[in-house]
């Protein structure tokens, strides 16, 4: 993980590093003309149409949530778990994390590569497993339907649509850059050529939802009418203070940004005026001075531009400082703060440094912190006091969940700087609770505020610090924010959808797939050296079988096995019948289910070679071990922090 910088505070949303899917071939959105990539100038709608879409508001106030690309692996946190928790109800936008800009075209892409380390480890780095390839099932699935493999739309994406078309008050937006895949920004903004290229290219992938297809999923407007408009997450125009190998312009960043910025909501305007919908660009807003003037952040003429931001309101300070507890997300300044003045960050003083340059306080929303930060080897409840580093975490030492923290040791909290933290005797924690958010709830009122956001949404599970805070906002007198019309979803996602993108005839969820054998008669025998395509028919115990996707070694018939039962064969007819004949299948290359119980050796035993998907389980050095994420290569039991979850011994 990145180390912290002792000047600028900084935030934890960067944990892309093993997180990622396969290290297939990196795939971007088709070549767009010279024609195509200049934005027109928008034109006017006509006076009878009318405008959906824009801001969406519960009593007036926005409440955004980061839902991160690679909770759904080890952190095991799928967007039907906002629904079945009731966070859905509460929230007006879902910022998805994170789109990565290329290096060398300077466009928004797609890929499968995972994030490796060094400065260039994030070049071509993406997840088009997690965004649209994985496959749900009925129970952890929004709409409560089971993924085909065939559809052309699944993973995180689908499921979104699923959300919203449930929910039709939330607004899902691609949030680009964060701590690791900002590193491109400056160079594509740099030249009015570069910023069209980069903007249409972002639009037309996820505005307009023309995928790559990847793995036999995506394909044009496969993943249409999801996202409702961007989240511009540059770590940091002008300075120094973002991510180690960053591309940094002191000199015309903040020019560039504001460029950038004016070109965005352009396109964005001038597509209005194709579908009648209004599009949100958003931005996540330094706390730190040097970095707000840096990129210009609190100039009134880019909030012509923006719609709303959200202020960091986390990681003012953290153990990236080893040997010093502290605050990282109070509102005011700590009296007690030992650091020197430049590095006494507060909530209060930043929100100034926006609103006293003639930026209006409603368009900015202040961010709120679902996990902590943390140190170990404290010997004082109070602030300020010695450590010996970063406290052990799940994920990442110094930083763990608001779920794991809210009932460790003592909590502490100060109303005068409105700030909470728990201390058990040795380690010392810095977080958002209940009484935090509440005293915050109270200060975004009091300051006229849009609303709130959350960093990220997978920390507290259960939606109570959600709760907490729209049980202020969301009843008494309303916020400053104006929603706009909920746009009517084309189509419910389901999975029901068609198959368009690698069937030349349609296939819906009812087909399981093309069957090529009389009901009743037998296929090839399945043997577990074989590899098999999706879509595959093969006969096992009796009965007969059809592959879901790419798989090998995986018994057809066990508990979690990749293949569809189509029935007894030999005396009697499959249990259903297909209705389509792909002219393709399927064509992923590992099996993202778990094939074999916990406690028995029978798994296929780990290979440095071999290619892991989520999920798949292995054996190794007398155990089983289940992959949390894509990894190749990664010895399981190897580091605390990789991408195997030891299932215990076999």
């Amino acid at each position: 993980m990145t180390s912290r910088s002792t000047t600028t505070p900084m935030r934890g949303r960067w944990a892309r590093v093993g997180a990622l899917a396969t290290s297939l071939a990196l795939v971007g959105t088709a070549a767009l003309t010279s024609a195509a990539s200049a934005a027109p100038a928008p034109a006017a709608l006509p006076a009878a149409a009318t405008v959906t879409g824009g801001e969406s508001a519960i009593n007036g106030y926005r409440n955004v949530g980061y839902f991160a690309q690679w909770g759904v692996y080890g952190r095991d946190f799928k967007l039907k778990q906002l629904d079945t928790s009731g966070a859905a109800n509460k929230l007006t936008a879902i910022n998805y994390s994170f789109a990565n800009i290329h290096p060398t075209t300077g466009k928004c892409f797609i890929a499968n590569k995972a994030v490796t380390d060094g400065p260039n480890g994030a070049d071509g780095a993406g997840d088009a497993w997690a965004d649209y390839g994985m496959t749900y099932t009925a129970a952890n699935s929004v709409a409560g339907v089971a993924d085909t493999w065939d559809q052309p739309l699944a993973g995180s994406f689908n499921q979104m649509k699923q959300l919203k078309a449930k929910h039709p008050q939330i607004r899902p937006m691609i949030s680009i850059g964060g701590w690791t895949f900002s590193k491109y920004f400056s160079k594509a903004a740099a030249t009015d050529a570069g910023r069209k290229t980069l903007v249409s290219s972002c639009i037309d992938l996820y505005i307009k939802g023309n995928i790559p297809v990847i793995d036999g999923r995506g394909g044009q407007g496969a993943a249409a009418d999801i996202f409702d408009g961007i989240d511009i997450d540059w770590e940091w125009p002008g300075t120094n203070n973002g991510l180690e190998g960053n591309i940094v312009d002191p000199v015309n960043d903040k020019a560039n940004f504001k460029l950038l910025l004016k070109e965005f909501r352009t396109q964005l305007d001038a597509l209005t005026t194709t579908t009648g919908k209004k599009y949100l660009l958003s931005a996540y807003l330094p706390a730190n001075s040097e970095d707000i003037k840096g990129g210009g952040w609190n100039d009134p003429e880019i909030w012509n531009y923006l719609d709303y931001g959200n202020l960091q309101g986390y990681d003012l300070h953290g153990a990236w400082d080893p040997a010093l507890t502290g605050h990282q997300g109070n509102v005011y300044k700590d009296p007690k703060d030992t650091r020197e003045a430049k590095r006494q960050f507060s909530i209060d003083a930043a929100l100034t440094e926006y609103t006293s340059a003639g930026v209006k306080a409603s368009q900015i929303g202040l961010g709120l912190a679902m996990y902590g930060r943390g140190w170990k080897g404290v010997k004082q409840a109070e602030p300020w006091g010695t450590a010996t580093g970063a406290a052990p975490g799940t994920w990442e030492p110094g930083n763990e969940d608001y779920d794991k923290l809210k009932n460790l040791g003592t909590g502490y909290y100060d109303a005068n700087i409105i700030a909470s933290w728990r201390y058990d005797g040795d380690k010392w924690w810095t977080f958002d609770d209940n009484k935090s958010v509440t005293a915050k709830a109270d200060y975004i009122r009091a300051k006229g505020l849009g609303g709130g956001m959350w960093w990220d949404l997978s920390g507290n599970k259960d939606g109570e610090l959600i709760n907490t805070l729209m049980g202020k906002l969301g009843t008494g007198a309303k916020g400053p924010v104006t929603a706009g019309a909920n746009p009517t979803p084309t189509a419910t996602a389901t999975a029901t959808a068609t198959a368009t993108a690698t069937a030349t005839a349609t296939a819906t969820a009812t087909a399981t797939a093309t069957q090529t054998s009389n009901p009743g008669t037998c296929n090839a025998a399945w043997s577990a050296s074989t590899a098999y395509s999706g879509g595959a028919k093969v006969t096992h115990n009796g009965r007969n079988y059809s592959a879901k996707w790419w798989t090998q070694g995986n018994e057809p018939g066990t508990s979690g096995a990749p293949w569809n039962d189509l029935g007894a064969c030999g005396t009697s007819s499959p249990s259903a019948t297909a209705t389509t004949s792909p002219s393709a299948t399927a064509t992923t290359t590992a099996t993202p289910t778990q094939t074999t119980n916990p406690g028995t050796c029978s798994a296929p035993v780990w290979t440095a070679s071999g290619q892991y998907a989520g999920g798949t389980t292995v054996s190794y050095a007398g155990h089983n071990w289940s992959a949390k994420w894509w990894t190749t290569g990664e010895q399981p039991g190897a580091t605390q922090w990789g991408p195997w979850k030891d299932l215990g011994s076999c």
